[in-house]
């Protein structure tokens, strides 16, 4: 199990227990490493830096306890913004519509860059796609990163979701 999967390990309970969602955990650096995690409220009222601070201060807790990590290292919280990653099966679906940009870890019909319209996951759980180019399956497993790309449709959207609450 790589640090990266021990992390999610540690924090997705913590987050849970505090009405939160792991998005993601990345690690960057060498030397002083940064460990980013990403979390969004269950409840889909948009996140504070009162709601970060709070993740923050527990995760450190259970940081220190648990000590994951090798040597010092700087934690990040913060949630996932309108440009957000897609990284559960379950953004595939609740982000059908907008546009993405997906790559993946090989090659899928000598290509790993796919983007356009998000339509969300077939019954075997690929994710559709459609592009200018033509329409993709994209088995989920395959995906390395995606995001929501950044348009005034997504800004609308959550600008809108944002005033519901």
């Amino acid at each position: 199990m790589d640090l990266a999967e021990r992390l999610v390990g540690i924090v997705g309970p913590t987050l849970d227990n505090m009405g939160y969602e792991l998005v993601r955990v990345l690690i960057q650096g060498t030397r002083r490493q940064t460990v980013q995690v990403m979390a969004e409220r269950r409840d889909s009222v948009p996140m504070t830096v009162e709601d970060c601070a709070d993740i923050s201060r527990a995760l450190s807790a259970v940081l220190d306890v648990e000590d994951p990590v090798a040597g010092a290292y700087n934690l990040e919280v913060s949630s996932p913004g309108i440009d957000r990653p897609l990284t559960r099966a379950k953004d595939y679906e609740v982000w059908a519509g907008f546009d993405i940009k997906l790559e993946t870890r090989q090659l899928l019909d000598g290509r790993k860059r796919f983007s356009g319209r998000l339509l969300g996951l077939d019954p075997d759980g690929n994710i559709r796609i459609q592009g200018d180019e033509g329409a993709w399956l994209v088995p989920l497993d395959a995906v390395w990163k995606a995001k929501l790309v950044l348009t005034d449709e997504l800004i609308e959207f959550v600008t809108r979701q944002e005033a519901e609450h």
